[in-house]
Order: C-alpha cells, then structure tokens, then sequence
C-alpha cells in the first residue's frame, strides 16, 4: 500500500511510519519544523519526508501532488498532524483559538481534500483520523482542543457517508493519554492521577494507537467505515 501520514516525525505519527515501512509499505510522511528528525526517519525507514504547513492549503496541495508522485499514488491517509493547548476558556486568544482549529481540524480537511482526488479516480481508499477522547468528553482548560477534536468526529461522519460509495473507508482514533511529547508538560503527579483514572490503568503508548491504524488501514477492516473508535484504555467510557 501507498501510505501518507501527516505529522510523521514523532510522537503516533512516528511509530506510524515505522510500522507501516517496516512491513514494507511506501511511506510518505509530512513534517512542519523538525526537520533533524524527518530526516533520521527517513534514513531508517526509507520514508519520503516532505515538509508541509497542514494549516496552508496552497502548502498542503504542492505537499500531497509531491507525495502522490514519490509514491506512485495515495492508498491510504493518516491525519495525524495536531497540536495541543492548556489554557482557561476566558484566556484563548484569537489567535490561539485560530492555531488550533486551522492545525488540527481545517489541516485534516486540506490534506483529505487533496488525498482524495487521488482515491476517488482509483474507486478505492483509506482515511483514518487521528483524534482525541476530549473530542469525545471534553476536557476543561482545553476548550479549544477539545473542540477541534470534536470537529474531527464529525468530518469523520459525514465524509465516511460521503465517499463511501466510492469504494473510500473513513475512520477517526481517539487516543487517550499517551506517552508522547504532547504529554511531556504533565507532571509526575498529573500522569500518575491520570493512570489511575483509567480502568487499565496505565498510559498508553504510540503503538497502540499505530497498530489500530494499521488494522484499520488493511483489508481486514475492509467493511469498517465511519467508526470512532477509542483507544484510551477504558478513560472515556
């Protein structure tokens, strides 16, 4: 399969990519600012790195025309680029406010919205969004956040019913509290507090979340479309 995942140089989108190329997939993968780790991943994995601003469409067209001809095409779609914020809902800024939506909602709906013209000439394809279980359940002083997750859900809906007839599956993740980067301003105490709030009590990892991708992404879920599915070891039942 021919794979693209956004946000691929750490964190889910990095053990994306490896899991995917280590399985011998093509892989392609976009990146924003970290260009000393696009560049180690690449080197091991075979990946093409591309950098690409999700939140630019004109960037996310020269981006995805680039990764359709690296690749010889786009099977499979993986939106994973996000970021997050903490703050209290009185204190968003504007341009705050604006960040976020445009990176983790309008992002996921510009690179979909290139990707597909690729699949819907092919009548085939794949699209798994990587969301959040605050999308879900909200989480206070993430308002922000949590809404942008929460549009991811509902893009995930209505284009799963969309294109599905075209022979094109649309899914959506939603991590819990996973060991990544985006977690790393957590105290001890808050991850611990945390782990002890999910019925599995432990934090997750990106391979949890990768493999889900993975199977999501095969033929074994070839009758699996418009699902939201948590992988959050019980937090947001």
């Amino acid at each position: 399969m021919k794979i693209l995942i956004t946000g691929g140089s750490r964190g889910i989108g990095r053990v994306c990519v490896e899991l995917f190329a280590k399985n011998g997939h093509q892989v392609a993968f976009f990146y924003k600012t970290r260009e000393d780790k696009a560049a180690s991943l690449s080197e091991s994995t075979g990946a093409e790195a591309i950098r690409c601003d999700v939140t630019s469409p004109d960037s996310v067209r020269a981006a995805v025309a680039r990764a359709a001809v690296a690749l010889g095409g786009i099977d499979v779609l993986i939106n994973n680029a996000g970021i997050s914020g903490f703050a209290f809902f009185d204190s968003i800024t504007d341009d705050e406010w604006r960040e976020m939506i445009d990176t983790d909602l309008s992002g996921a709906f510009y690179v979909s919205r290139e990707a597909v013209k690729h699949m819907l000439s092919q009548k085939s394809g794949v699209i798994i969004n990587v969301g959040s279980m605050w999308g879900k359940v909200g989480a206070s002083c993430e308002v922000h956040y949590s809404a942008a997750k929460a549009g991811l859900r509902g893009m995930t809906l209505a284009l799963a019913k969309e294109i599905g007839p075209s022979g094109i599956r649309v899914n959506c993740i939603e991590p819990g509290v996973i060991d990544t980067e985006m977690n790393a301003r957590l105290s001890e105490d808050d991850m611990a507090a945390l782990c002890a709030d999910t019925p599995l009590c432990r934090i997750g990892t990106p391979l949890d979340v990768a493999e889900l991708a993975y199977f999501l992404a095969s033929e074994k879920a070839s009758f699996i479309t418009g699902q939201i599915i948590g992988v959050d070891g019980g937090f947001a039942i």
